[in-house]
């Protein structure tokens, strides 16, 4: 036979590649990431500033988190009404029925008075303390320990700063004139206005003007400058009184189902960490350069009279406020563990922004 050695090298390297493949181990083809589809409803309507849309929102939350997953946390927005009713956020996501729900913890000081710290407390801290204390002083912690038992976990979402006392139709001169007055005022606040004779309602955003205007109640507060003259609240009571003793730094929530947050891979919880932590700056930011604009609109173009309420309202609304305080402490001791930790916390704050902020504020700056 003759020897064809083309022949030979052709069959002879179809043979190999044919052994190669035959023989050699499957490849794995990569698995497409699992992607959720979650809902997330909110307290506050349709197009509100802040509370729903713009920058630091929850609308501005879920797109970035959308774009950082790549798409893999999907998640949708039902603005109060549209899905559930304004303040039933908390038992719908305890329920399962939604995954998260963009609120205010004050909301829920009914089931666990708790939650008031989280949002803010009365003569608090500022919004560097109370960031502060949630992040680096235990807060976060003790959150995610009271909301355990109903199967939620809550991260801070976006924050006011220091908001106004609110909308009076006749100036507070006298604690006297707090006695039967009818304001909407949420949460601790509503109970240390109560306390000094004052029937306090917690009013959804969107009745806030309805019922002033019409003399349901006599006073109100939401937000501040920017947010309460989109409300119209101007046009129906003249008197803007100032302080922020009720909230110091008012603190949003974002609420979760614990089980579906134990489903996401780390990733994406640290995506939806750090979304939110970025939005607590990225909404203070926003709101710091918007009121000083609206507040002299208001006052030059509205007839609104701004005034600080009179020391001996503001001593007696502290006074009442501490009793609030301790009362509610001593009946439950998760209560007392959260309370110290915050005063605690607050104390050695206030200590630094006596020599830091204060100084600045009235030697520097002399606007105090």
């Amino acid at each position: 036979m003759t020897f064809s050695r083309r022949k030979f090298l052709t069959t002879a390297a179809v043979s190999s590649t044919a052994g190669m493949i035959m023989g050699a181990p499957a490849i794995a083809r990569a698995q497409p990431a699992e992607s959720f589809n979650w809902r997330m409803t909110n307290a506050y309507g349709p197009s509100a500033p802040f509370y729903t849309v713009g920058p630091g929102s929850p609308t501005d939350v879920i797109q970035k988190i959308n774009t950082m997953s790549g798409g893999r946390l999907n998640i949708q927005h039902f603005a109060a009404g549209e899905l559930i009713p304004a303040f039933e956020g908390f038992e719908a996501v305890q329920s399962g029925t939604i995954e998260m729900n963009a609120a205010n913890s004050y909301f829920w000081s009914g089931s666990t008075f708790a939650a008031q710290y989280f949002t803010t407390v009365p003569f608090g801290m500022s919004y560097m303390g109370h960031m502060a204390w949630l992040y680096h002083g235990g807060g976060l912690e003790l959150w995610q320990e009271v909301y355990e038992p109903y199967g939620l976990v809550a991260l801070p979402l976006n924050n006011t700063g220091v908001q106004m006392t609110g909308w009076f139709r006749e100036p507070i001169e006298d604690v006297s004139q707090l006695n039967g007055l009818r304001m909407r005022i949420p949460g601790l606040a509503g109970q240390v206005y109560s306390a000094l004779g004052v029937d306090a309602r917690a009013l959804p955003g969107g009745e806030i003007f309805p019922a002033l205007e019409r003399g349901v109640i006599d006073a109100a507060e939401f937000v501040g400058p920017y947010q309460d003259r989109r409300l119209g609240l101007q046009n129906a009571a003249k008197y803007y009184h100032t302080t922020g003793w009720h909230e110091p730094a008012t603190t949003g929530e974002l609420l979760i189902s614990k089980s579906h947050w134990d489903n996401l891979p780390e990733d994406l919880q640290m995506i939806v960490r750090t979304v939110c932590q970025a939005a607590c700056l990225e909404s203070l930011s926003w709101s710091e350069a918007v009121n000083g604009e609206a507040l002299t609109d208001l006052v030059e173009n509205h007839g609104v009279t701004a005034s600080v309420l009179p020391p001996p309202v503001v001593d007696a609304l502290r006074e009442a406020t501490l009793d609030t305080l301790e009362t509610e402490a001593n009946a439950d001791p998760l209560v007392r563990r959260v309370h110290d930790s915050y005063m605690t916390f607050k104390a050695n704050h206030d200590r630094w922004a006596a020599i830091s902020e204060g100084p600045w504020l009235k030697d520097i700056l002399g606007v105090v």
